[in-house]
């Protein structure tokens, strides 16, 4: 399931670092690469959030795991279709395509949310790491690495595709990956004969250890407790022997007063977050300009950036998700449990705003100076 989720902050954030570049490829005027590269940026999660609900229904009635591998397939084939863009309408269907057609994740049993949960955030960092690295190292290789890639003329042609086909191995190694290990867990559908999970066990039998005949544990109530379902219906399979009747549960009992109120935070931290990563790349590849009175006005009006290329902004990415893993599992527990969850959300919240709002200046004053 990690393999699998690893996917998709690749397909999130590997466009980041080019994006800019290749929105003014198409002929867009330079004030408006910042628009057209934030509404491309946007469509592939409106996409994802208008099919979530769509994609739930189909894994109730297909199963979870056939709705996650055809999401990684379309993805995949969503990639190699994004890099070879030649206009701005086919990009933002590409990618309006590609957020719809990203995976979903499960993890059924209630003894493993716990590991999965800690697991999850480690995958995305990791892929938030390599996923502008991809974008930023391997756009316009003909340009970048003549030497290497100068003479191939498909790379010319199409600048941006080289990042995507790299993306596209890795969709292919997570697609290859559910395919053979992913267990099916929908009650209905996990006990039918699973080709994929046959060919991944005869693949595997050679490299694995045979299994000893030791005592097993005792099992007590505590293991049914932590293995029973956390969704049961009257349909669930007889074999499982269990029956657990529920009253639904209304709207009001869902969202209560402190629901909401996370739900609401969570919604602005988010909108906060996303917009910083999708305006920052079209800041950092914007041309320098030497501010003067007519153009500069901090912090709200000013004009130009740092003029950085696809790579070097890949780089900054880069180090600002290995950044980003290392403060996660390793600074933010420790300030968790000294100080709580709730006074590190606000410590967090009230020094970003300033840092991030102040970033035009560092801008103003490279300008200066390099003028």
């Amino acid at each position: 399931m990690a393999v699998a989720r690893f996917a998709e902050p690749l397909a999130l954030t590997s466009v980041f670092p080019y994006l800019p570049e290749m929105i003014a490829s198409f002929g867009i005027e330079k004030n408006d690469v910042a628009r057209w590269a934030g509404f491309t940026g946007a469509i592939f999660s409106v996409s994802q959030s208008m099919t979530a609900v769509a994609w739930g229904r189909a894994s109730d009635k297909f199963g979870r795991k056939p709705a996650i591998l055809v999401g990684l397939a379309s993805t995949m084939i969503c990639f190699l279709f994004w890099g070879m863009s030649t206009s701005l309408p086919m990009a933002i269907t590409v990618r309006a395509i590609m957020g719809g057609g990203n995976g979903n994740e499960m993890v059924p049993e209630r003894e493993l949310q716990p590991r999965a949960f800690s697991i999850m955030p480690l995958v995305w960092s990791i892929g938030s790491v390599f996923g502008p690295a991809f974008g930023g190292f391997f756009a316009r290789p003909a340009e970048q690495y003549p030497d290497l890639f100068g003479r191939i003329a498909f790379l010319k042609s199409y600048p941006f595709v080289l990042p995507n086909l790299m993306a596209c191995f890795v969709f292919f190694v997570s697609l290859m990956t559910g395919l053979l290990f992913l267990k099916e867990t929908l009650h209905t559908k996990r006990h039918q004969r699973d080709w994929g999970l046959v060919l991944g066990e005869k693949l595997t039998r050679s490299f694995k250890k045979p299994k000893s005949h030791g005592k097993r544990r005792r099992l007590s109530f505590v293991d049914d407790e932590a293995s029973a379902p956390l969704l049961a219906d009257s349909a669930m399979s007889s074999s499982e022997n269990i029956a657990i009747k529920h009253e639904p549960v209304s709207s009001r009992e869902i969202f209560t007063t402190q629901t909401s109120i996370n739900l609401v935070t969570y919604t602005f931290l988010a909108l906060h977050s996303v917009a910083y990563d999708q305006v920052l790349p079209v800041f950092l590849n914007y041309p320098r300009v030497v501010p003067d009175e007519t153009n500069t006005h901090l912090p709200f009006k000013f004009t130009g950036g740092f003029g950085l290329s696809s790579d070097k902004i890949g780089t900054i990415y880069t180090i600002y998700g290995i950044a980003c893993g290392v403060v996660q599992f390793f600074l933010f527990p420790k300030l968790c449990a000294r100080f709580g969850v709730l006074n590190c959300y606000r410590a967090a919240t009230l020094l970003q705003s300033p840092f991030r709002a102040t970033q035009p200046s560092f801008s103003s004053s490279s300008s200066k100076a390099s003028s």
